[in-house]
């Protein structure tokens, strides 16, 4: 395993959905490409710029909107500030006027349709999500670029694994999960505290916090949101939204002002286990609904597999009695799971299938439960084993390329499967437990090498050529 340091804040990242790994990366990727560009050659030499995209990237870029990202990352916009309901503008601008400005500040001619390009039969060696940026600059000659997506928003470019990367000291350092258990017996403290003793080493405590808090403010707006917004989803497959229906059949047709309001009015309107899990069911429906409409989500730890850890939290704020510092502790703690994964295994469905993201969202969200229900260390580990051993060889086969069938539903079960997993390790004694954390990230890792490719976010195989379903966009 290579050494690699990840924040909590690596993992949980704000962006715009539907994708991740083939939304915000590759708009993170044109972002880099523009700030090297412009650190070696002046914007105004350049004449002309094209996106060269490979692999799944290419397959299923059109129904994840990949294009979309790299032509918003070339025209300066920033996926955490982009105002959501303008990007329909600036793509219908810059398609009538066939120009882009570089950077916002240089105007550039650009033909969509012609200088973004879909290498739908190549794949580049070191990943499957592969874009390559060339700028002919006149005189200055050309400059091209290569940016791997590899999951969650992480972006690597071409041979910077070869690279020496500065790497943060941390007090704690963690690669197994066996790393976490030895750490806790010599110091005694939770997976949170340790979690927090690590991220002090990048920002002061009083910053973790507010800045955790942000990130949860945002993913319950996304809930919140998403069961008030009704239609159809946007890509063709003319998908209905359902969270916000269930909201108001769960609610009585009760309308509220704020999202304080709502949580109290799903408290005193209703009990009982199937009014619960249709409330679990409906906090994911609605967070990645929002993630198919190009809305604003987070990252946990993608964006395919947004809706379990807030539906998860929002499940024991709403019917537990969640504090702050609940949300704190389970931040930190399913942060640090999902860390693990990326570095034993993958969080990328382009390498691993949906066990790479649905599983691993189910086991964060599995052990931040697990510690805010009172849970010991070896029980926080072994629900999100639990949780993980049973999502093992889940396939990646969108309808369409959308980020929509399977996609959405799946976020439901991964949360109910989180919240399962939490109960059976609070009941059980993890000394009795015959696989390890470590071991189920291991065979993960195995399960991904072994998947056929066509399993693996390409459209290809599954309900994606199950379904008769025909979208030529896509």
């Amino acid at each position: 395993m290579k050494e690699e340091r990840i924040s909590v804040f690596d993992i949980f990242k704000i962006g715009i959905g539907p994708s991740s790994s083939h939304t915000l990366g590759p708009w993170r990727a044109a972002q880099q490409f523009l700030t090297r560009l412009n650190s070696r050659i002046e914007l105004a030499s350049v004449r002309n710029v094209q996106v060269h995209l490979y692999g799944s990237l290419a397959k299923t870029g059109k129904g994840h909107g990949t294009d979309i990202a790299v032509i918003l990352g070339l025209s300066g916009y920033d996926p955490v500030t982009v105002e959501t309901d303008s990007i329909d503008r600036i793509l219908a601008d810059i398609a009538s006027s066939e120009t882009i400005s570089l950077h916002g500040e240089m105007s550039l001619r650009f033909t969509p349709k012609e200088d973004v390009v879909f290498h739908k039969s190549e794949s580049l060696p070191f990943h499957p999500n592969g874009v390559s940026f060339v700028a002919e600059c006149g005189s200055n000659g050309t400059f091209e670029e290569t940016y791997y997506s590899i999951g969650g928003g992480f972006v690597i470019q071409e041979g910077e694994e070869k690279n020496e990367k500065h790497s943060v000291s941390l007090p704690y350092p963690i690669d197994y999960a066996s790393d976490l258990l030895q750490w806790h017996r010599i110091s005694g403290k939770e997976i949170w505290e340790i979690v927090l003793e690590n991220e002090k080493a990048w920002r002061p405590e009083p910053v973790v916090r507010k800045d955790l808090m942000h990130i949860w403010h945002v993913m319950q707006d996304s809930i919140f949101h998403g069961c008030q917004n009704q239609g159809v989803l946007p890509g063709g497959l003319l998908v209905q939204r359902r969270a916000a229906a269930l909201n108001q059949k769960l609610l009585k047709g009760k309308a509220c002002v704020g999202c304080d309001e709502w949580v109290e009015s799903i408290r005193t309107g209703g009990a009982g286990f199937n009014y619960t899990l249709d409330w679990v069911s409906c906090f994911a429906l609605a967070v990645n609904e929002e993630n198919a409409s190009y809305s604003r989500v987070v990252t946990a730890p993608t964006n395919g597999a947004a809706g379990v850890i807030p539906a998860v939290l929002q499940f024991h704020i709403t019917f537990c009695g969640g504090t702050e510092e609940d949300i704190f502790r389970f931040m930190l703690t399913a942060g640090e799971i999902g860390s693990i994964f990326k570095k034993g295994a993958t969080i990328s469905a382009a390498m691993g299938g949906c066990q790479a993201e649905i599983g691993v969202s189910s086991a964060m969200a599995a052990a931040g439960l697990t510690q805010v229900s009172g849970g010991t260390v070896e029980q926080c580990l072994m629900a999100a084993e639990i949780a993980m051993e049973h999502h093992l060889g889940l396939t990646c086969d969108p309808v369409a390329g959308l980020v929509q069938i399977p996609c959405i539903e799946r976020n439901t079960m991964g949360a109910i499967k989180a919240i399962t997993a939490s109960q059976l390790a609070l009941q059980s004694n993890p000394r009795d437990a015959k696989v390890s954390l470590d071991n189920v990230v291991q065979t993960m890792w195995q399960t991904a090498l072994d998947m056929n490719h066509r399993y693996k976010e390409t459209s290809e195989g599954g309900l994606a050529v199950n379904i008769p379903i025909s979208l030529s966009e896509c």
